[in-house]
């Protein structure tokens, strides 16, 4: 066993990382484990085939937090690229620029379907459900429901596989907050006439036409802070499932277990554990078993593919992504990668596009083999218009487990009952980040649950509280 450390960190993602530098730079002692033998970063990873590199789900690098885009300065201070953000939205067979564009939202709609939103809004307005319990409820109430039908409906169901009813309002209100009809309305009029609004202005994130991006994707940024946290003497060990944690009330150290992809176990001790881990394989590692491992077990997580598909070159793409609210295809978003950086090309020329097919871990999608997922994801990308399959060369696929927690009726509860717990039998456990703390996250929003957190173990006491 070695000696006890201060901060044992699971996860090599934003958290965990945030978390790690941290501490390592202002000279405390921390370990860090990754379940991943090649890559750190998590889900903001940047996968690599053939020299063409890929962005696991797509990460704009924005944030109101002054903190955190210092941090990002800081670690990666040289290689960040200013890049317009475009997207668009593919319903029955048109294109809406999102955010949309007023005059050619209702082109595309006709005056008919658009008068029946205006007024499914209005009727909203006059008769709100009280109390909205549901996603369906929650964005009925804020858009009505014709446009809820048309531009939340589908999408959102490919995403998490469930029924509309079945998603609890905290995702709405979440992902969602700071949007309303009348600042999208305004918003889509100042577009179609031109007026652009910038990266620093205020307003809901949902509407920035700016972000930046590091040039060789994500991954760049959490593979310099690795690097720089080795640098300040902190240690990071790849390749490690944690796969037991014992708590002692006595000593106030941490047991952990790990084990290596040559099977072989290592055995740690610490004073502090921040776990990024999802909370199911968290409280399931803990001996002997928490009271709320039953809250635990029930939460839910919901997984995707990236169906990569390398094709010569086309007509230049302006899009970051496409939102497919189609219901006639399986895809439910493209990413195009020379659109975030044109260094993600590996031969500066090629055409190269991600499809993001949401699952479980699995389930049909998942578990087919590559040669039919990208077969489906040729077909589908001709019904949609973006590339002809004939020119397709190469391809891969990109999985991704627990990509997002899952906002169910049942949830909030679940994770109340294991906070509960910990704060009670085990105050030394932190859980950061997305899957630690069961919280659809951005990647800012991550890090700064990792930063403060740290700062909290520095200080000796409950200084910021991270939830």
């Amino acid at each position: 066993m070695n000696d006890i450390r201060e901060t044992l960190v699971i996860g090599a993602g934003p958290a965990g990382l945030t978390a790690g530098y941290t501490l390592a730079k202002n000279g405390r002692d921390v370990l860090i484990l990754e379940h991943d033998p090649v890559y750190v970063g998590g889900i903001s990873r940047t996968a690599n085939y053939k020299g063409f590199l890929f962005d696991i789900g797509g990460h704009r690098f924005f944030s109101k937090s002054k903190e955190i885009v210092d941090l990002w300065n800081e670690i990666l201070p040289d290689d960040f690229l200013e890049r317009p953000r475009l997207s668009r939205i593919y319903y029955r067979g048109k294109f809406y620029a999102y955010p949309l564009k007023a005059f050619e939202a209702l082109k595309n709609l006709g005056l008919f379907e658009s008068a029946r939103c205006m007024a499914s809004f209005g009727f909203a307005k006059l008769f709100p459900v009280k109390n909205p319990r549901s996603f369906h409820e929650w964005v009925r109430n804020q858009f009505g429901e014709r446009l809820f039908g048309i531009f939340f409906k589908t999408y959102t169901e490919k995403v998490w596989g469930m029924g509309c009813d079945e998603i609890s309002a905290d995702w709405a209100a979440q992902r969602i907050k700071g949007l309303s009809l009348a600042a999208a309305i305004i918003d889509a009029l100042r577009r179609s006439l031109g007026l652009r609004k910038g990266a620093n202005e205020e307003g809901a994130k949902s509407l920035i036409e700016s972000f930046r991006y590091p040039r060789r994707g994500p991954g760049m940024m959490w593979e310099e802070a690795a690097r720089k946290i080795k640098g300040f003497g902190g240690e990071l060990r790849m390749g490690r499932a944690v796969a037991g944690l014992r708590y002692d009330e006595a000593s106030k150290l941490w047991t952990v277990t790990a084990t290596r992809g040559d099977g072989e176990v290592e055995t740690f001790q610490a004073r502090h554990v921040l776990s990024s881990a999802p909370v199911r394989e968290l409280m399931n590692a803990i001996e002997p078993k928490p009271l709320s491992l039953f809250n635990a077990r029930d939460l839910k997580y919901r997984d995707f593919l990236t169906v990569v598909l390398i094709g010569r070159p086309q007509k230049e793409l302006p899009d970051n992504w496409v939102y497919i609210h189609d219901p006639s295809v399986k895809v439910g978003r493209v990413q195009n990668f020379r659109s975030w950086s044109p260094e993600m090309i590996a031969d500066g020329v090629s055409t190269c596009l991600g499809l993001e097919y949401f699952c479980f871990e699995g389930d049909g999608v998942w578990s087919s083999p590559d040669s039919e997922l990208i077969e489906l994801a040729k077909n589908e990308i001709a019904k949609i218009g973006l590339m002809d399959p004939g020119d397709v060369f190469d391809a891969c696929v990109v999985r991704q487990a627990k990509a997002y927690p899952v906002y169910d009726d049942a949830y909030a509860d679940n994770v109340r009952a294991v906070r509960l717990e910990i704060a009670t039998r085990f105050p030394t456990l932190h859980l950061i980040g997305r899957n630690g703390m069961h919280k659809y996250n951005n990647q800012d929003h991550a890090m700064m649950t990792g930063m403060l957190s740290a700062l909290n173990i520095m200080a000796g006491k409950a200084v910021y509280d991270v939830w």
